[in-house]
């Protein structure tokens, strides 16, 4: 059985799976964002791409049979595939994180807990030298936290997009909170897609999981990234399953599409270095499914189209339902 929007919207709700990892060639670990410091796989099947964490405990089961990697849930096979190897943090991308730290402290996210390390620009290099040596590299995408301020994140972007710029013929993406003037900035530097990332449109749960931030300031970036970038080239990450109603996520995603931004709606995960400290309803198929559909059909009435990106989560589709790609 191969892999259908029902199926993976199963996969996607769950997020994880148990599976020997011999059976795996590359596993990824995030160094940004809720899955920061867990490790995943990619498994693709009937032009679908899920990403799923390793977890003994997940009620999804991988196993190998006849050269196809077979996942059941409860006894019952659900899909049939294969797995697929990642570049850097993902298939056909070399995606980055700059600075593996920050200096905000959103509830949701463990890259303040985890304190990792900035890449020098000459790591950030190597790294991509040795993607592009794969013959694979379709993109590359850079994100980051933030290490001592926006505009310093801001500034170490810059200098790494111009120095690919000058080596790599392909679409480079940038995700990274905005300053006054990081989109002009990026798009100088070279960047042809953006993405600021709204997390959440409900003011009342983003003042309680988003201390110190401005979702204001976050929407006012992204509306100028729009002029700058144009439409179908500006993205933001809005998580689903920290307490907001479906009609705060129509609402949101009308607000965000009428702008020229596509939304993409990240499933929450709880990560055990914020266990307690935010509240976490990862949301079920049917709701995964049903808030796709929604998005997709506010998207087509203001001409955004999701498959026409080229770089970070969209081309991925890895860890969320994708219009126009799933749905």
């Amino acid at each position: 059985m191969e892999m259908n929007a029902e199926v993976k919207a199963i996969l996607v709700s769950i997020g994880s799976a148990d599976i020997d990892e011999k059976l795996i060639t590359t596993t990824t670990k995030p160094t940004a964002g809720p899955g920061a410091g867990l490790t995943s796989f990619f498994f693709r099947s009937g032009g679908h791409r899920v990403r799923l964490g390793v977890d003994k405990n997940s009620p999804l089961k991988v196993i190998k049979e006849n050269n196809e990697i077979v996942i059941s849930k409860d006894g019952t096979e659900l899909v049939r595939g294969e797995l697929e190897d990642a570049l850097s943090h993902c298939p056909g991308q070399a995606y980055i994180t700059i600075s593996e730290s920050c200096i905000y402290d959103c509830k949701f996210c463990p890259v303040p807990k985890l304190k990792g390390e900035a890449k020098s620009l000459k790591t950030i290099l190597d790294i991509v030298e040795e993607c592009h040596r794969t013959g694979k590299m379709e993109a590359i995408s850079i994100t980051s936290g933030v290490e001592i301020s926006p505009e310093d994140e801001v500034e170490k972007a810059v200098k790494v997009v111009a120095e690919l710029k000058k080596k790599y013929q392909v679409a480079i993406g940038v995700s990274v909170y905005p300053t006054r003037t990081s989109s002009h900035e990026l798009k100088e530097a070279g960047a042809v897609e953006i993405k600021y990332n709204v997390e959440t449109m409900d003011p009342e749960i983003f003042k309680r999981v988003c201390p110190g931030l401005s979702l204001e300031f976050i929407l006012e970036a992204l509306n100028d990234a729009v002029s700058i970038f144009g439409r179908n080239r500006v993205f933001s990450n809005f998580i689903i399953g920290l307490g907001e109603s479906d009609e705060c996520v129509e609402r949101g995603v009308t607000k965000l599409a009428g702008m020229g931004v596509i939304p993409i709606l990240r499933p929450i995960s709880q990560h055990p270095r914020r266990e307690g400290e935010v509240y976490v309803d990862r949301p079920s198929p049917e709701r995964l499914f049903r808030l796709a559909e929604m998005l997709r059909e506010i998207l087509d009435r203001y001409g955004l189209r999701a498959d026409i990106s080229q770089t970070m989560c969209l081309p991925c589709t890895g860890c969320d339902m994708t219009p126009h790609r799933d749905v």
